[in-house]
């Protein structure tokens, strides 16, 4: 594997994450042992169904608005909101807005 930069800036996150018109785009951002960034960017209306993950997850919002379901609970996020859920938690999003987030996967 071949070692990260000793930094790595994203100035303006939104500008490697463009909205699809009527879909979802994802894009690794930066990965190492330890995590994996992945960048979303969602239409309004579109979603990822019910899923879970291996290993747990941080999400953060950085445009728009999304409704989160996890737990038999349901939160609407925005870029002001952050979220973690430990592996195996089943969850959907769905885009209310073009909406882009970041999924930070933290590695064991």
């Amino acid at each position: 594997m071949t070692h990260p930069a000793p930094v790595d800036v994203y100035v303006d996150v939104t500008s490697k994450l463009e909205i699809p018109e009527n879909g979802t785009l994802s894009k690794v951002l930066y990965g190492d042992d330890r995590i994996r960034v992945v960048g979303f960017a969602f239409d309004t209306g579109e979603e990822l169904s019910e899923h879970t993950a291996t290993v747990p997850v941080i999400v953060q919002v950085v445009s728009g608005t999304f409704r989160f379901d996890a737990e038999g609970e349901s939160w609407e996020l925005g870029p002001t909101s952050w979220m973690h859920l430990e592996a195996s938690v089943p969850h959907s999003v769905v885009a209310l807005e073009p909406a882009r987030l970041l999924l930070t996967l933290l590695k064991g």
